[in-house]
């Protein structure tokens, strides 16, 4: 689908009774490519991210995926479609080992029908969650309680999860949220990989952690759209340093 976005949003609005939270926001981001949504704190980035990924509806407007208009689409059938997301809380399950956190993704993409499965299907679906944990590189992990790794590993550990519905388009909120900068730095290293495979969009509000790494910025400020351009245009554009000056 040359030419198409993958995610295109015309004129998207949230409101929580009087709180208007995103203002008739346009954008459109192209296929392979690594964006990021960015703005200071109480800019409207997580509720965009919680609308563009099927957790809320909008109040108004559209949202496109590949072409196809999926306003108002059931949350459960984002994944189906191939976009998945990560979130800026963990959301692992910390009882099981990393492998097995990985498995129950692998087999709910794959097996969701199936409550009896043959062993050798069974085991295809280890080697796939395997290769995932390999992926975030957790291979060394695999058999560590999810509760008892690092937090910057329970992220990565999230992300293999995700990837396990295969997805077209991956969306991350704040992914290096509470993370000690080494772990910063392997996860964006991680994130610039899985870029070059799929779309990637981030949503992060400092501003310098993604302007080395991303070809395309969206700026909100206030719920609204305020500027989006390339890091370089995104730097020049005294709004956004007005808004930014002491942050980020």
């Amino acid at each position: 689908m040359s030419g198409v976005p993958i995610l295109e949003v015309e004129g998207l609005s949230k409101h929580f009774g009087s709180f208007v939270a995103l203002n008739q926001v346009t954008a459109r981001f192209e296929p392979r490519k690594l964006s990021a949504i960015i703005g200071p704190n109480g800019a409207g980035k997580s509720t965009f991210f919680n609308v563009v990924s099927g957790a809320f509806p909008p109040s108004a407007g559209r949202l496109k995926f590949q072409g196809r208009d999926i306003t108002g689409l059931a949350q459960h059938e984002f994944a189906r479609i191939g976009i998945a997301k990560s979130f800026q809380i963990t959301n692992v399950f910390k009882q099981l080992s990393a492998h097995e956190n990985v498995r129950v993704a692998v087999q709910m993409r794959h097996a969701r029908y199936q409550l009896f499965k043959p062993r050798a299907a069974m085991a295809e679906l280890g080697e796939r969650a395997a290769a995932l944990l390999a992926r975030v590189g957790l291979a060394g992990l695999r058999d560590r309680p999810a509760a008892d790794l690092a937090h910057g590993q329970q992220r990565a550990l999230e992300v293999a999860m995700a990837l396990a519905a295969e997805p077209e388009l991956l969306l991350m909120d704040e992914p290096t949220a509470g993370m000690s900068p080494e772990e910063t730095r392997v996860m964006m290293d991680l994130i610039t990989t899985l870029a070059a495979e799929r779309s990637v969009i981030l949503v992060e509000h400092k501003m310098k952690l993604v302007m080395g790494i991303c070809e395309r910025l969206l700026v909100l400020h206030h719920g609204e759209f305020l500027a989006e351009g390339t890091p370089e245009q995104i730097r020049a554009n005294d709004e956004v340093r007005r808004v930014y000056l002491g942050q980020g």
